[in-house]
């Protein structure tokens, strides 16, 4: 019985220690402490960050595997907490909406998931799209197609004629007249009733739009579309449900209606006036700029037929105002996390982001805290995700530069590891 028991102890314990892999650092970002060390040793087990050591250590047998990381910079996986996964900026957009079934929906979504995870960001935050997302999120888990981390909010919630409206622009006779289950509420019994459709739907969050969009289908992009009864009883009822609630908002009263009702973040926050900023600040609301968007969205304004004419005021108006508006939130102190819209730009774009933020003002130390250490805390992560710490998740990332010193090296990541797995070497 003991020579018994002594061979399964030498079994697992090889089993066990074959599972390690030693990551050789040349320089790593403690996210935590905001510093970057030099020659570090990161021992990842199964999906699981063992120990981080200082100096290049030797693994202990052969069937350990050892990753050179010693010319690049390594921290943890990026997470964006504004993507649409599902679909991608072209001339064509609006009219995929009467030609794209949901098969075909979901084949784009596996490439712009892929592509999302091999430029380093290991988990998103979905906002908004079919349903396919659900789908897509629950592939990926299973490991059936290669993509982020996804926490979705499923459809979007709107008014009727709101920004997430799905027949917006649609002639009368196809119209209809979208109610809950489409995600359209018009009474706090609706929104009740949409925020528990999103949850059986297999939603994580829930998404609102409290004021009108730029690329809807529609003439005003900031004004409020949602009662402030409305909105409480999203939140309420999200809450109950184990959600938070993110508040796409371009102008001040739709806003300040979603800041009162506590909702955990503002998107976009295009317009915000000093009122509105100190109001986060009171409720700790965070912003999520989406820069990227904003500076793609205005690019193509002068290509003939990218978006309708409807759409081209509106993205001037927004587009004038974000310099003053992000100088005021910088010196406010309003909360920020990471987030780009990728849907809106090409996917795999995101890491454009941070050189856009540290143009704007934010250092880039506080940039990558905002895309690891701030987003896993908002995703309710902070002891898994954010930090290359043991006993953390191992997604892991690396660069060829020191990104607090040249944060474009960002949109060049060349090594991407997620739960363990490498994806890019």
């Amino acid at each position: 019985m003991k020579t018994l028991l002594s061979i399964l102890a030498f079994v697992l314990a090889t089993v066990l220690s074959a599972q390690n892999t030693y990551i050789h650092c040349g320089k790593l970002i403690n996210t935590e402490s905001g510093k970057v060390l030099t020659e570090q040793t990161i021992i990842v087990s199964g999906n699981k960050i063992v120990s981080v050591e200082k100096g290049y250590k030797t693994p202990n047998n052969n069937e350990d595997t050892v990753i050179d990381l010693k010319s690049k910079t390594v921290m943890p996986g990026l997470i964006d907490m504004h993507v649409h996964i599902e679909s991608e900026t072209n001339p064509k957009s609006y009219l995929e909406g009467y030609t794209l079934n949901d098969a075909d929906v979901a084949f784009n979504s596996v490439k712009y998931a892929e592509v999302t995870l091999m430029n380093g960001f290991t988990t998103v935050r979905d906002l908004g799209g079919s349903g396919v997302n659900v789908s897509l999120r629950n592939a990926i888990n299973a490991g059936k197609v290669k993509g982020p981390r996804i926490f979705t909010a499923e459809k979007a919630l709107a008014t009727t004629g709101g920004h997430a409206d799905p027949t917006n622009g649609m002639r009368r006779d196809l119209m209809g007249d979208p109610g809950p289950a489409e995600g359209v509420i018009n009474s706090p019994e609706d929104a009740r009733k949409a925020v528990r459709q999103r949850y059986k739907n297999g939603a994580d969050l829930i998404k609102i739009t409290a004021t009108g969009g730029v690329l809807s289908v529609s003439k005003n992009g900031v004004n409020p579309q949602f009662t402030q009864e409305e909105v409480n009883e999203i939140v309420k009822t999200a809450n109950e449900y184990g959600m938070s609630v993110a508040a796409h908002a371009h102008g001040v009263e739709g806003m300040k209606r979603a800041i009162k009702a506590g909702v955990q973040t503002i998107e976009h926050g295009s317009l915000m006036d000093l009122e509105t900023a100190q109001l986060m600040k009171q409720y700790g609301t965070y912003l999520v700029p989406t820069l990227s968007a904003g500076r793609y969205v205005a690019s193509k304004v002068d290509v003939p037929n990218y978006y309708p004419e409807i759409i081209i005021p509106k993205i001037l108006q927004v587009d004038a105002s974000l310099k003053q508006t992000f100088s005021m939130v910088q010196k406010e102190g309003v909360n920020i996390a990471f987030g780009t819209d990728a849907g809106v730009f090409p996917h795999g774009e995101n890491a454009k982001e941070f050189g856009y933020m540290v143009e704007t003002g934010w250092s880039p130390m506080f940039s990558i805290q905002s895309a690891t250490i701030t987003n896993a805390k908002l995703l309710d992560m902070e002891n898994e995700l954010g930090q290359i710490q043991p006993g953390f998740i191992a997604d892991i990332v690396a660069t060829n530069d020191d990104p607090t010193k040249n944060i474009k090296t960002t949109e060049n990541v060349v090594f991407v590891m997620k739960e363990g797995k490498i994806y890019k070497q």
